[in-house]
């Protein structure tokens, strides 16, 4: 199979770029480039950090999956590899016994040359008789990778929230200190102040204002994980529970596919998408996986009169305000997860029952109707897998306290250059599940109908083509929609590599949706209308990498008689210039931004190169500018430091922002400080 498969993968190249050990390597600055660009996609899509993906991948190529010993779960978070290469991969091992090196991949069946480059920074070869041993404690302790990692952020500007509302000092700080022998143990600690927190005072006299722990055993005889203290959950396909990323619509098949992860440790500062307790993992038989779990955590929340009117998830602690919305309730959950998987077959059963410490009563405006609210709720979910020669099926049935919620994929490879597939979902409007995430236009799985076809062709040995149409339907208003509506997401993308170090790609999505018309109130709803176009060329000569992308927007939306459009549309040029020089341990990247729109709805986005186990990608609007510089150093495999300095400067105005975030200038600066120790 020739093809490119994007989401996920653009984490572990991303990782990749970030991790080599001794001296920077163009060769994957050139893959960061490669696949970044769907993972800057589905970043525009979701609100989700990324970092512990990113940080869980970046191990991956410190320490190779072995071949010969590699499990079904471990090969499964490659998502280049399809199921049926899974499984050609552990029957050739299981057959022809262990491989004498990497290049036998060419004779397991299904896999193509691109696949092979894709996972050979991944895996490696050993011959050993004692990998499934688990390493006695001495072992691990002397033997284990410790990392100390420690970011700084100062900005050059002042928020108005400074003035008097904001308790703490501008800048940023994180501290991180993780163990690992292998996938055996990991355990460590996280702390972080965001910009505007107090440290050492008030609220936070103990120092951070966020702590988190996590410990994590796995593969220890028929215990595959046990993880204490913070941790995150995933089965099926998320219609019950999952506090993975979600790989969603964008321009490669393999984002809108997904295998849970099962039990995974939270390592990362995410403040709110995580458990707190005890989840383990035990395989009662060779096919049969047994799971159960118990969280305990508070959260942040506005109480009034007893009642918890809404829950706060950014973590910010900055005002008096958000300070007195600090761990203000208490969420409690159990349940646990029956999974029997054999060859192409799997079958899994995912429960769980959770409840506040008071009642949960948000209002409810007439668009969330049908949403959450009360004190006790519980999801019950049934997942399913089954694949017939080049055929796969997947999907999961699900319900709760309310509503109900189906998901069904269908998967066809007619050979190794094309691909198809197709996604049914149905979440009813009142569906009620709070952990809940999958495929979908929403954010959540609910109120949502849709048919979502795509496909994949390599017609030509240097062209790539991918197309996906989705039909979806809200049956109960959404917000800023006042009616049942519905609408149409359409995508394109041509790739074309004329030569190694030469490649280009034309991208363009088109999606109508409905939405109330400004100044009616809601009672006039009509069509919006918002195409999108990128052109990107990457070019390597040498040790440079030139990477040159234009975006143009459009948006239009009928006026209030339906007779006029209102046009809007944007813009933005973006140059990148990475080196990495070939006999000293440094690389460095220069990237520079102009966008110029005539609003928020026609505003742009411009990844950057972003720190250690970070992506960023922000939005613009207006008319301005944006310039980053980005330097990194390595000093042997011990020591590794980052500066990134980047600055906004808008051309339409004399101030960012509103609130307390306002900002006094049209210029906005920026220093970021990271620095990794390890031994």
């Amino acid at each position: 199979m020739k093809t490119f498969r994007w989401g996920m993968v653009a984490c572990m190249l991303q990782a990749a770029s970030a991790l080599y050990a001794q001296q920077p390597d163009k060769s994957q600055e050139i893959n960061l480039l490669l696949w970044e660009e769907n993972l800057e996609q589905l970043a525009v899509d979701e609100d989700y950090s990324w970092e512990a993906e990113l940080e869980e991948l970046s191990r991956c190529l410190q320490e190779p999956v072995n071949l010969n010993t590699a499990t079904r779960e471990q090969l499964e978070q490659f998502p280049f590899l399809s199921d049926l290469q899974v499984e050609n991969l552990l029957a050739y091992v299981y057959i022809h016994g262990q491989m004498q090196t990497v290049y036998e991949l060419q004779l397991v069946e299904e896999m193509d040359k691109r696949t092979i480059e894709l996972l050979l920074p991944f895996v490696c070869v050993r011959q050993t008789d004692k990998e499934n041993r688990y390493p006695s404690l001495k072992k691990m302790l002397k033997y284990g990778r410790h990392e100390v990692l420690t970011r700084l952020d100062i900005p050059f500007y002042t928020r108005k929230g400074y003035e008097k509302n904001y308790l703490g000092t501008p800048s940023y700080h994180s501290l991180r200190y993780g163990f690992h022998y292998s996938d055996y143990l990991q355990l460590g600690l996280s702390a972080e102040k965001d910009a505007g927190e107090p440290m050492f005072g008030l609220h936070n006299a103990k120092g951070y204002d966020f702590y988190s722990f996590y410990f994590l055993v796995k593969n220890l005889g028929r215990l595959k994980a046990l993880a204490l203290g913070n941790y995150r959950l995933s089965f099926g396909q998320g219609l019950v529970l999952s506090t993975d990323f979600r790989l969603g619509k964008s321009f490669s098949l393999s984002t809108s596919e997904y295998r849970s992860g099962g039990v995974k440790k939270h390592s990362s500062t995410d403040e709110y998408n995580y458990f707190r307790g005890a989840a383990a993992t035990v395989g009662i038989l060779p096919s049969l996986d047994v799971s159960a779990f118990y969280s305990h955590r508070t959260l942040d929340a506005t109480v009034e009169e007893g009642e918890i009117v809404s829950i706060a998830k950014t973590g910010l602690h900055r005002t008096q305000k958000e300070a007195d919305k600090r761990n203000a309730c208490a969420l409690q959950l159990a349940g646990g997860n029956v999974t029997y998987e054999k060859n192409a077959f799997k079958v899994g059963a995912t429960g769980i029952y959770y409840f506040f410490d008071r009642p949960y009563e948000p209002a409810l405006r007439k668009y969330a109707r049908y949403n959450l609210h009360g004190t006790r709720f519980y999801n019950l979910g049934i997942d399913y897998r089954l694949r017939l020669g080049r055929l796969s099926w997947t999907g999961e049935a699900a319900t709760g306290t309310k509503g109900y919620a189906l998901l069904n994929r269908l998967r066809y490879d007619f050979s190794q250059d094309y691909h198809a597939l197709l996604i049914h979902r149905f979440y009813s409007s009142d569906y009620w599940a709070w952990f809940a995430r999958s495929f979908g236009e929403g954010s959540t799985p609910q109120n949502e109908n849709g048919w979502y076809l795509a496909v994949e062709a390599t017609p030509f040995a240097r062209w790539k083509l991918f197309s996906s149409l989705d039909f979806f339907s809200f049956p109960w208003w959404k917000y800023r929609i006042s009616k049942p509506s519905q609408g149409i997401d359409f995508m394109f993308q041509a790739t074309y590599t004329p030569q190694k170090n030469l490649s280009m790609y034309l991208n363009y999505r088109y999606k109508r949706k409905e939405r109330d018309v400004t100044g009616t109130s809601g009672e006039v709803t009509l069509p919006i209308y918002h195409h999108r176009l990128r052109y990107r060329l990457t070019y390597m000569p040498g040790n440079f990498v030139l990477r040159t992308t234009a975006d143009y927007n459009h948006f239009r939306q009928q006026d209030g008689g339906g007779y006029r459009f209102d046009r809007r549309q944007g813009y933005q040029f973006t140059q990148l210039c990475t080196y990495v020089c070939p006999r000293f341990p440094l690389s460095a990247s220069l990237q520079g931004t102009y966008f110029h729109t005539d609003d928020y709805d026609s505003r742009v986005y411009a990844s950057e190169r972003g720190l250690l186990y970070t992506f960023y990608t922000p939005s613009f609007s207006g008319r301005g500018f944006r310039w980053s510089a980005y330097l990194r150093y390595d000093f042997r495999n011990w020591l590794m430091l980052i500066a990134k300095f980047g600055q906004t400067v808008y051309q339409d105005r004399d101030e960012i922002s509103s609130g307390n975030d306002l900002i006094r200038s049209n210029r906005k600066t920026d220093l970021q400080i990271q620095l990794r120790l390890k031994f």
